[in-house]
Order: C-alpha cells, then structure tokens, then sequence
C-alpha cells in the first residue's frame, strides 16, 4: 500500500511559544559597590567634604589661641533622566502570534536600565566632578590626578598592576586599615580575565587562583573583590581603561526609579500595547585618592 506523495502538504509545524533575550547584561553589577544614597528629591544632591587636621606643640603657657583653617568643599550630582521604549506591539499583530512579547519587553526595559546605572556609576569614578569650595562661589570639575592613574605602557593587567593600586590605597590611607569596613573593587572585562587566568606566575602556587581557573571566574584577589564590566573606555586602539574604587568613593542617588508601563495607545489605530520605562539617576565621586584608574593593552 503506497501513500500519496502530496501528504506531506498536511504535516503539522510547531511553532516556539516563547520568546528568548538576545544576550546582555541584565542587573547592575556597580550598584552594590558604593554609597546608595535613597530617593533624591531635587534636581540635584551634594556630597560634604571636610578636609583633615593635626595636631601642633604648645611651646609656652598662656599662649593666645589662634583659630584652624579646615577644607571644605562640595560635590554636586545633578539628576539625570532616561527612557527606554515605547515598545509597541499591534493588537492586529497580537491576535496572530502564537506567544504574546509584552512580558519580555517589559524585562528589557528593567535590564536597560540596570546597565544605565553601571554606567552612571562607571563615568562617575572616572570623569571630572563638580566641586564647589565656598558659597557662591565658581562650580570646578576636579579631575582624576595623574597620581591616581597607572598608564598601559604596553602591557596587560598585570600583577604588578595590580599591587601598585592597591599600595595607592593603603598610602592614601583608602583601604580598610584606615577606613573600617571599607572594600576595595576591581572593574575587568573578558580580556583582563584572559590575562589574568592565563598568567603562570599568578595561578601556578595560589589555591585561590586554582579555584578562579576552576571557574573562570575572577571574584576575590590581591585585595579586591573583582566587578565584571564589559562596557570599559576604550581611549585608543588596543586600550581598555578600567578602575579600582573604595566602597565609599561614589555616591548615588535615585530620582525616579525604574518605572515601567504597559498600557494601551488608543490614540492610535488598533489601540496598540506599547510598553515604556523612565529613570533618572545621579552619582558623583566623593574623593579622587578613593579611585585608580589602570589603563591595559587588550591585545597581549
């Protein structure tokens, strides 16, 4: 008994009920690394700064006192606002697809605006901040000084590197010895992993760094609790910068938290779904001996 050729006309496809992200990061790595200053209201928050003192020998008896000056300055973080969206899905397009996207885009609103935060935060530790040292007196940006910053000079993120920020630390009084509780933190990218799990000088006697080739993973080393960061400045060819912070080097604040909406536009034909986000956020780094910027060659 044959069958007729042509019944392969009626076999039956199944089509994927579900949608899959393209990949991407989708949570802040940064946002627990600094200080969270809660809900801001206003256009923009200050960061109070006062400088140190010492002590002096009192030489005489009776002397007349005479007054101290202390450093003063303010940092200012001005709010920032971003959107995501909207994301429109078509009730006629709706009505003839097997898996509705709506609940996907809503999650690609929340992960846009995961990654927005570790940028802020990122460009934060980096970037000029403003300061203000007197009432009225002329906003500045203070730069990072070259002192915090350890250039590529060709080779990758070495060891050598790495100790060099963490004596930056230590002599800047920056580290936990000084500053109870504080952590230091290390941004790195695929190509300083690769450097670092391939380097025989740091893996070969250390049972920490047998347990990051185990994982592929670089978490707790030299010091540092090491952040992934994929989106590292790329200042020229070959050159990726990444940073070193303390736990209280940046402060940030929420002006509106990520809010998403998903509602109909009946302003259009077809009253189409169209799902929407908005944030603003600020940060600003509190004091420049806090952060090391370490530029590395990407292609040894």
């Amino acid at each position: 008994m044959s069958t007729s050729a042509s019944i392969t006309t009626a076999f039956r496809q199944q089509f994927h009920n579900a949608y899959i992200h393209a990949l991407q990061q989708k949570e802040s790595f940064f946002a627990a690394t600094i200080v969270n200053r809660g809900m801001i209201d206003g256009s923009s928050f200050t960061v109070n700064n006062i400088g140190s003192s010492e002590m002096r020998e009192v030489t005489g008896r009776y002397q007349d006192k005479s007054a101290q000056d202390i450093d003063h300055s303010t940092r200012i973080a001005y709010m920032a606002d971003y959107d995501a969206g909207p994301y429109v899905v078509d009730k006629f397009d709706l009505a003839k697809l097997v898996a509705d996207p709506t609940y996907k885009y809503v999650e690609l609103l929340l992960a846009a605006a995961m990654r927005r935060k570790d940028k802020t935060i990122y460009r934060a530790l980096l970037d000029g901040s403003l300061t203000r040292s007197a009432e009225g007196g002329a906003v500045t940006s203070t730069t990072l000084p070259v002192a915090q910053q350890i250039a590529a000079g060709g080779t990758g993120l070495t060891k050598a590197k790495v100790i060099q920020a963490k004596t930056l630390f230590r002599k800047n009084k920056a580290d936990a010895r000084y500053e109870p509780g504080t952590k230091l933190f290390m941004a790195y990218d695929s190509n300083a992993a690769r450097q670092i799990l391939s380097d025989t000088t740091l893996t070969s006697a250390d049972f920490l760094a047998v347990r990051m080739l185990e994982s592929g993973e670089v978490t707790n080393w030299c010091g540092f609790e090491w952040i992934p960061y994929e989106d590292l400045d790329v200042p020229s060819a070959n050159v990726a910068t990444t940073v070193a912070w303390s736990s209280t080097a940046v402060h940030y604040g929420t002006g509106i938290d990520i809010k998403t909406d998903v509602s109909e536009n009946k302003a259009k034909r077809g009253n189409p779904m169209e799902a929407y986000g908005v944030l603003s956020l600020g940060a600003t780094r509190q004091d420049e001996k806090k952060v090391v910027q370490i530029d590395f060659a990407t292609n040894v």
